[in-house]
């Protein structure tokens, strides 16, 4: 059993290996000059999903200036056929009637594979739900593996993060949001091990909408401490309050934007140097050969499975600690310090 998961692991490596030196050789045949292997073709977003191996184009959705009405089109090349737009590097395009585009609303590969992550845990969350209102789980034990993982990896947010983290008289309404962020980011760092998928985190766009969740939550639940700590300072002079006040501010936005970089950095990160690790083998046989190319495999293709080993590794753990830093923001924002009176206070 073993022996087969991993010739199928190595066999969708070496497919996905040989998709860019096919790629390739199509521009080579129509004159185009391609890079041997195209790292930031990996990595960026596109108007279209890759289903083994085919390009499957999104909707393009454009507002245009002077209309509410937006212009909808299937693909980027129905948009182009249609006359109103040509097509710029990237899959960008730029109107030829003179009205600029202001808003592109064009799905993406990013938010579908998003979407896909959130249609996931809805359906994970929602189904187990199901099974404890029966009694399953609630009046008899967890049937199953999945729901006993699914029971574990909830036990473990609530105890460990949310509890150790947030005060015991509000951390319960927090644990949703807190499993669900949890389930959604590593179902889209996860997504990115496939052969041909993408991972959602690795755009800055994304983990921002998530950071700015964690932000709005922090800041809506902060308790009166909280935002006295933040503008007032009690027991602060007066012209120390002008130099922290604006310190503390800026710091409720430097938290989320930590959240938002370090999940993206760390995602795109494993994806490039899996990119160029397995992009040895073009690059061998371009400068040295053939045979040297395809010898360099013996050692690229193990090392990139160990390398996928890692990414998976590393993708439960940046889900792991942005959910623990979200509950450790949260949980700074809504505790409630005690304050002593009298003579104790002044003191």
């Amino acid at each position: 059993m073993a022996s087969a998961v991993s010739r199928t692991i190595l066999a969708l490596l070496f497919l996905c290996a040989f998709q860019p030196a096919v790629h390739a050789a199509e521009a080579q045949s129509q004159g185009e000059e391609e890079p041997v292997i195209d790292v930031m073709g990996k990595i960026q977003d596109h108007y279209y999903v890759t289903v083994v191996g085919a390009d499957i184009p999104l909707p393009r959705i454009l507002f245009m200036e002077g209309s509410l009405v937006p212009k909808i089109y299937l693909s980027t090349s129905s948009a182009v056929d249609s006359g109103e737009f040509r097509e710029l590097p990237g899959y960008t395009l730029e109107s030829t009637t003179g009205d600029n585009i202001v808003l592109d609303m064009s799905l993406t590969s990013h938010l579908v594979y998003f979407w896909i992550a959130i249609f996931l845990t809805l359906w994970l969350t929602l189904s187990m739900a199901k099974r404890y209102k029966k009694g399953v789980g609630r009046e008899t034990e967890p049937k199953g593996w999945f729901q006993n993982l699914f029971e574990l990896t909830f036990v473990f947010i609530r105890d460990d993060i949310a509890k150790d983290n947030i005060p015991e008289s509000k951390y319960q309404k927090f644990v949703p949001y807190l499993f669900a962020v949890f389930i959604a980011i590593t179902f889209m760092n996860l997504f990115g091990l496939l052969p041909w998928g993408v991972t959602a985190t690795a755009d800055i766009t994304v983990t921002g909408i998530l950071a700015a969740f964690t932000f709005i939550i922090t800041q809506w639940n902060g308790s009166k401490d909280h935002w006295e700590h933040v503008f007032w300072f009690p027991g602060v002079p007066g012209l120390m309050r002008i130099i922290l006040t604006p310190i503390e501010i800026l710091g409720l936005f430097t938290k989320p934007l930590a959240l938002a970089i370090r999940l993206f950095a760390n995602m795109l990160s494993g994806k490039i140097m899996i990119v160029c690790i397995l992009g040895l083998i073009f690059i061998f046989a371009e400068f040295f050969g053939t045979i040297v190319g395809a010898s360099s495999s013996i050692v690229v293709v193990p090392l990139t499975v160990a390398l996928y080993v890692l990414k998976a590794f590393v993708g439960v753990l940046q889900a792991y600690i942005f959910t623990l830093l979200s509950a450790v923001f949260i949980g700074m924002a809504a505790e409630e310090h005690e304050h002593l009176e009298g003579v104790e206070a002044h003191a």
